[in-house]
């Protein structure tokens, strides 16, 4: 499986829409990539700005899918100054 960890660091003003748009995403990857078999959104709990997401893929190519998905293009338009920092890493896991 190929694993995707993101973190991101959401602007103050904007942290609380981009917590609804970010959940949206998972939903819709979940929902739309057979590929897709896990999208957790999590929030640290002392900073409300920071936000880590778990994604679980079959493979890197269906993370490519995801990338290319048409629901994805228009989270990463639409979300593009609502955050400071954003961090991805892939990785495999090992079962």
């Amino acid at each position: 499986m190929y694993v995707i960890a993101v973190t991101f660091l959401a602007t103050e003003a904007d942290k609380g829409r981009f917590l609804e748009r970010v959940r949206q995403q998972a939903r819709d990857s979940l929902e739309r990539e057979p590929g897709c078999h896990r999208f957790d959104v999590c929030v640290d709990p002392g900073d409300a700005r920071r936000i880590f997401l778990y994604e679980l893929y079959d493979d890197e190519a269906a993370f490519q899918a995801h990338l290319a998905s048409d629901h994805f293009k228009d989270f990463d338009r639409t979300t593009a100054g609502w955050f400071e920092d954003k961090q991805v890493q892939a990785w495999q896991r090992l079962d």
